[in-house]
């Protein structure tokens, strides 16, 4: 069961990750949140956010309709005092690629697959992250492979795994990366466990693997 001091620390860091407009928590608060479903990440990041917003945002995402309803909801223990758990929540986590030349990484990155640079560091660039809705991927130069490529080529050994949520949503994406003239390992197709997904090579060798459902559920 979720300790209330918990939820409250949660809340504060969905608040603060929105005044310092982290793009992931867009995603988060436009799930969570109805008022928010229309909009982009952009102008969610744009729009007032008050604590109150995020502790209504935490109580929906734990099966409640308030923070109130969470409140009174959550069992209490007479004459004890909570206790707070010391277990770390880990909020995210962010492939690192090995590229060659950051710059035509970046470009790949944009240009092809829809994503924005969130940033690059050095002069010429020697470290950048760029970012596409709710997927963050970490860009390092490096002066010779790391990884044997006719291994990772007959191995097919991904770089990075990234999820849509629909059906509908992949085949859209993989239509959009074939219009843009993206290179493909293996193109949309279905598999036995119940996903569709496909592999795209970016310039340095990297494979990375877009999956969502096989199919919508009604």
């Amino acid at each position: 069961m979720p300790n209330l001091e918990n939820l409250k620390k949660q809340a504060k860091l969905i608040l603060r990750w929105h005044r310092d407009r982290y793009f992931p928590v867009a995603a988060e608060i436009r799930a969570g949140l109805r008022r928010y479903a229309g909009m982009t990440d952009c102008e969610i990041l744009a729009q007032s956010f008050k604590l109150g917003d995020a502790q209504e945002l935490v109580a929906r995402q734990n099966g409640f309709e308030s923070w109130q309803a969470l409140k009174t909801g959550l069992p209490t223990m007479s004459g004890h005092a909570e206790t707070v758990s010391a277990k770390a929540l880990i909020t995210a986590a962010e492939p690192q690629l090995f590229v060659a030349d950051i710059r035509a990484a970046i470009d790949f990155f944009v240009a092809k697959l829809g994503f924005v640079i969130a940033f690059a560091s050095g002069e010429p660039p020697f470290y950048a992250q760029v970012r596409r809705d709710g997927a963050a991927i970490n860009l390092r130069c490096v002066d010779r492979p790391v990884i044997d490529a006719g291994l990772r080529d007959r191995e097919e050994l991904l770089a990075a795994s990234l999820t849509v949520a629909t059906a509908r949503e992949i085949k859209t994406l993989f239509l959009e990366f074939q219009a843009a003239g993206v290179p493909f390992v293996q193109t949309l197709k279905r598999q036995p466990w119940g996903a569709r997904n496909f592999i795209v090579k970016d310039p340095d060798g990297n494979l990375l693997l877009f999956a969502g459902p096989a199919e919508d559920i009604e």
